[in-house]
């Protein structure tokens, strides 16, 4: 079955129960503590908490949602991605346990042919918190379950709140034994077996002030119960289409076999490999829905996140050895499979397609001037005997030729290697804080002429703008901001200083040692072309 046709079954079963079928809210978060949505009750909270009256009493949706805190570990795991769906239905202050449960376990056995999605009912349990005997007595009744397929656990593993004082209640989930290629019997904790892939909860009680998952008290009970659940979309999928994990599924997976096309790698032969193709089809498609949703690469918040996303996908595919533009390939790879459920995405794909090829043409530059560079000082800090790279040449790739720290230190980890990130942040510190410094400088009238006096001390030479109208000559020094600087980066506006008293204006066009000259300054502007 395809997702898709998972999605539009949840969508149909429950609008033909009175839910009204909400559309997905946009990836970025209004909530000012998070980036993205990461949850598919996120656009419900304000109901839930009792901020805004539910224009319905039902509701269900499939919430597009983005979890960036372990981008890190995509790939290297089957069980980490990035862009994820979930399907939910919510109650608000309308049914409650007994309806909740008799809807998810009608619809997850329910014939294929009637609707449903024809799960086994002989490999499936519901685990519930260990106090709710309410939920354990409706699993018995409703969906027939018997005791040694009930699971009781603690707060820690069944029990929902939001981590601050407002709603919370118990949860039940629905499991399904994979068997014991996947794990060992009845290890709940451990391993890929007992698979959880729908969660309810029963938001029935009021928290009050604590941390963690277990280290609040409960104050009592809400006085309108209300139902939130979420089914893993990508989960079900790769049970029901006979794959191992997400990144099998066909969503994600035609991805994987581009770029085996593109590169001559085969998945699932080498682990190294298959982390680099997980990667791109996770990041590819993250990078499709983000940039649909209005968002574009840059340097801060979302916008940084989506250019790491997009740089580690074409990064990844470097190493598989494949040297041209990968996106062009790739993008409309993962349009194809996307638009079946989102057809927005078809229609705005020229924008799409436009952003994430101008991030790829940008970083390939970044790539081809720093990676030199890097591959030096890693030689440098090996033959020196040493574990972690410098700060300093960590600052160096990020102020001369643009590499993001993580960036960096994704690369030192490949060579065996750590980075002094805390020296790093000291320069980074340093850099700010001159800055100001000039800037106060600039407003007060007391600008920092140290950088020219410098310069000036290492002596002149004879003008000759008199004689000729081009020269070729030695660069001797840089100044950014009237601060002395070892290099340029794309965009930036720099005053270049030559031995003798010259005004030089960068040609534009080619890179070349041939400079304008001009009888009036001691110095000159120069703008590198972008």
């Amino acid at each position: 079955m395809e997702t898709s046709e998972i999605r539009r079954r949840f969508l149909q079963y429950f609008e033909d129960r009175g839910h009204t079928v909400v559309p997905s809210a946009p990836l970025p978060s209004p909530d000012p503590n998070l980036l993205f949505n990461v949850a598919g009750m996120a656009q419900f909270v304000p109901y839930f908490v009792g901020q805004q009256t539910p224009p319905y009493a039902r509701a269900t949706s499939v919430q597009k949602c983005v979890r960036t805190l372990d981008i890190d570990e995509v790939g290297k795991t089957t069980r980490h991605g990035t862009f994820f769906q979930m399907n939910g239905n919510f109650s608000f202050g309308d049914y409650f346990k007994e309806k909740a449960i008799e809807y998810a376990w009608d619809l997850v056995t329910r014939s294929q042919n009637d609707g449903g999605y024809g799960f086994d009912e002989s490999v499936l349990y519901a685990s519930v918190y260990y106090e709710d005997d309410e939920a354990i007595d409706l699993w018995k009744r409703v969906a027939g379950l018997p005791d040694d397929r009930i699971v009781r656990l603690g707060m820690r593993d069944n029990f929902w709140s939001m981590g601050i004082p407002g709603p919370c209640g118990p949860c039940s989930e629905i499991l399904i034994d994979r068997g014991p290629e996947f794990g060992a019997d009845r290890d709940w904790e451990a391993g890929d077996r007992y698979l959880e892939f729908w969660n309810l909860v029963f938001m029935q009680n009021i928290r009050g002030e604590g941390g963690g998952k277990e280290g609040y008290p409960i104050l009592g009970e809400l006085p309108k119960k209300n139902i939130d659940t979420g089914l893993g979309l990508e989960r079900v999928a790769y049970l029901l289409q006979g794959v191992d994990n997400m990144y099998e599924i066909d969503e994600i997976y035609p991805v994987i076999e581009k770029a085996s096309e593109l590169s001559g790698r085969k998945y699932g032969v080498e682990h190294v490999d298959d982390v680099r193709f997980r990667v791109i089809a996770d990041h590819v498609r993250s990078a499709l829905m983000l940039i649909g949703d209005g968002v574009n690469p840059g340097n801060e918040q979302g916008g940084y996140v989506l250019r790491r996303l997009l740089r580690r996908a074409i990064r990844s595919m470097r190493l598989l050895g494949y040297e041209d533009p990968s996106l062009v390939e790739l993008l409309p790879v993962s349009l194809e499979q996307m638009k079946k459920s989102y057809p927005e995405l078809a229609a705005d794909f020229g924008r799409i397609s436009q952003v994430a090829y101008a991030e790829e043409e940008a970083f390939r530059r970044t790539l081809t001037a720093g990676t030199s560079i890097f591959d030096i000082a890693v030689r440098e800090t090996k033959a020196g005997g040493a574990h972690q790279l410098e700060g300093a040449k960590a600052f160096q790739l990020h102020d001369t030729y643009g590499f993001p720290i993580d960036l960096t230190v994704e690369m030192a980890a490949e060579q065996g290697l750590n980075v002094d990130t805390e020296g790093f942040q000291a320069l980074m510190k340093e850099q700010r804080e001159r800055a100001k410094a000039d800037a106060r400088a600039k407003k007060a009238g007391h600008a920092d002429t140290s950088g020219y006096r410098e310069l000036r001390e290492k002596g002149v030479t004879e003008f000759t703008g008199y004689q000729e109208l081009a020269t070729d000559s030695q660069v001797r020094g840089l100044l950014r901001e009237g601060v002395a600087a070892s290099s340029a980066e794309q965009g930036e506006t720099v005053e270049v200083v030559p031995p003798g008293r010259r005004r030089w204006t960068r040609r534009p066009g080619p890179r070349s040692k041939r400079w304008r000259t001009s009888p009036s300054a001691r110095t000159c502007r120069s703008r590198r072309s972008t």
